[in-house]
């Protein structure tokens, strides 16, 4: 772990972590606060164990079930809180994939940015199950930019169970 200056991390209950790379797999409801065009997220992100100082770097790429597809990639922040709990802040530049005149929700641009906050329990095995509230617009760089919001379930298992022989 990587600690975080006692100005912010109190007693060094709080800290980066030093993880591996992870592959996480989400499924939640998107659009949850307009109700336009909710449905049924799913997504996939390689999580990088490369540190960038105190960030690492991501991609991902997610499918909803209204038709809307998005793929980016950024930096993430681990924060290690007490022993087992991960809190990971996240912004990623996205691609975002809808017909115009298809979907209610026009989110006004093909570049959107994603900001995502997720809590995750850590297992003992690295492995995590956490929680995440994204919101994905594009940041008022045109005349449209209502916003979109989804909750998520996140499962993310270390890269190495993909490699063990």
């Amino acid at each position: 772990m990587l600690p975080i200056p006692r100005a912010l991390a109190g007693e060094d209950i709080i800290s980066l972590t030093k993880d591996p790379a992870y592959v996480t797999v989400s499924g939640g409801y998107f659009d949850y606060v307009r109700g336009n065009d909710t449905g049924g997220e799913v997504s996939v992100e390689y999580r990088s164990d490369y540190q960038l100082g105190w960030f690492k770097p991501f991609a991902h790429a997610a499918y909803v079930t209204n038709g809307m597809t998005f793929l980016g990639a950024g930096l993430l922040l681990d924060v290690q809180v007490g022993e087992n709990w991960i809190v990971q802040p996240s912004f990623a530049p996205t691609w975002w994939r809808g017909k115009s005149g298809q979907f209610d929700l026009d989110l006004g641009s093909a570049l959107e940015f994603r900001s995502r906050l997720e809590v995750a329990y850590r297992f003992e095995n690295k492995s995590r199950l956490g929680v995440s509230i994204t919101h994905t617009s594009n940041g008022g760089f045109e005349d449209t930019n209502p916003g979109t919001e989804a909750v998520m379930l996140n499962v993310s298992v270390p890269t190495t169970f993909f490699t063990r022989p």
